[in-house]
């Protein structure tokens, strides 16, 4: 079942680079209070996720943090030593969290997992983009072919808190 508006976020262990080293944590602790931007790609380093995807959020940061986001968190199916090196190669910085959903847990969980293994990916997220509100999905906006990049951009996140 996937997720919708007006579910509540699972609890499931993810990790984040803290200090240089990967750090446990829970989406309940990263995801769970204020208003969180969170937004899923299938892969670091992957053309869409780094030409447009995570561009688009870094580009709208200020934005969003304007619009009254207190986190924006970008999961992908990667370890955190990727995620980290990715964060670094596009100029990242604080504005964003960047969680491995490296046994792909949370998108099992929440309903956007997907077999790549055609393509030599394993199993791999759905590609989306959610606002949550103290751990309650209160916008959804996944792509209708899970890997596009049109309906979960940076620029639409900010468009739907406008609205």
């Amino acid at each position: 079942m996937t997720i919708t508006v007006g579910d509540r976020i699972p609890d499931v262990p993810v990790r984040i680079t803290v200090d240089g080293a990967p750090s446990p944590t829970t989406t309940a602790e990263l995801l769970g209070s204020g208003r969180v931007v969170l937004f899923a790609v299938p892969g670091a380093f992957t053309p869409t996720c780094s030409r447009q995807h995570l561009p688009s959020y870094v580009d709208s940061a200020a934005e969003l943090s304007a619009a009254g986001v207190d986190r924006i968190a970008c999961i992908a199916v990667n370890d955190p030593f990727v995620m980290e090196a990715w964060a670094a190669s596009q100029g990242v910085g604080e504005e964003i969290t960047m969680v491995s959903d490296g046994n792909g847990e949370f998108a099992e969980a929440i309903g956007m997992a997907v077999d790549a293994s055609g393509a030599g990916l394993g199993t791999r997220s759905k590609r989306y983009a959610m606002v949550i509100e103290d751990g309650v999905v209160t916008t959804f906006l996944p792509e209708d072919d899970g890997f596009s990049a049109v309906a979960s951009l940076g620029s639409c996140v900010v468009d739907a808190l406008k609205a």
